[in-house]
């Protein structure tokens, strides 16, 4: 139904971003409208602020982000969280650990730096990662003692994905990591993903409703992943991308053309014009 909802929540990754991870020039120009005319659009990603930097001018005129899982909800305008949960940081140095003795690649995310070591960020493609690893090699900040960085910005420790070399070494670590009791989810080919308890995008997107006075009714959510579960549950309308799993697909009422042929864009024009 057209002029219902309020407000667009598009995940990044397989969504809103082609298969190069390119923004489309048409869905840039779609997203400014809607926000010219009173529509909140905000992205709902696992990146961090970081990894956001290369898509400013398509995010320009975008106040709100749903980040790091929905561990971070940022206001892009007033250049400052609404909302932030940070990992414990036993479980930080926990989960660092388990990475470790996978020989996996760590990935730390805080409100504003993505943290790897520098020799995974040039061997990405031995973790099925290395359409990312140009934008790894730019907007990374690089140590080689995790640990150590951890504790020293514990307070603003969202999330650690663990990229692995399979999905058996994907297993082993996950098992280890459960009593943790922590928020697990599987990304891309071998990675895992671990927030605090109970933070998902779905949280993520009653905070920012609160925050704007809107209703969960009033939003279309567009997603994809395993990830984007929670949050297309919780939305009024949620849609699947063409290229979406069949989980994602079975839990939404419309599914919309793939990123590579501008799903996001037939989304704009089905339900806000």
């Amino acid at each position: 139904m057209k002029n219902r909802y309020k407000l667009l929540a598009l995940d990044m990754d397989g969504t809103t971003l082609d298969s190069k991870k390119r923004f489309p020039k048409e869905t840039a120009a779609a997203i400014r409208e809607l926000t010219e005319r009173g529509i909140h659009v905000v992205v709902a990603t696992g990146r961090g602020l970081a990894e956001l930097s290369d898509y400013r001018e398509e995010l320009s005129g975008i106040s709100y982000a749903i980040a790091i899982s929905g561990g971070l909800v940022y206001d892009f305008k007033k250049d400052q969280p609404i909302f932030l949960q940070a990992l414990p940081i036993e479980a930080s140095l926990e989960i660092i650990a388990a990475g470790e003795a996978e020989r996996a690649m760590v990935h730390l995310l805080t409100v504003r730096e993505s943290v790897c070591r520098a020799q995974d960020i040039q061997n990405m493609n031995e973790f099925d990662m290395e359409i990312y690893q140009d934008m790894y090699e730019r907007v990374c900040r690089t140590s080689e003692d995790l640990a150590a960085y951890a504790r020293e910005h514990g307070a603003e420790l969202v999330k650690i994905n663990l990229y692995h070399r399979s999905v058996e070494s994907r297993a082993r670590s996950l098992e280890r990591l459960r009593p943790l009791n922590l928020t697990d989810m599987f990304s891309e080919v071998t990675g895992l993903e671990m927030s605090p308890k109970g933070i998902t995008k779905a949280k993520g997107l009653k905070v920012l409703c609160g925050h704007l006075d809107i209703a969960p009714e009033e939003v279309v959510a567009v997603g994809d992943a395993p990830n984007d579960v929670d949050i297309l549950k919780l939305a009024g309308m949620p849609v699947a991308m063409g290229n979406a799993t069949e989980e994602v697909k079975e839990i939404c009422r419309y599914v919309t053309k793939d990123n590579d042929h501008n799903g996001v864009l037939e989304v704009i024009h089905r339900y806000f014009q």
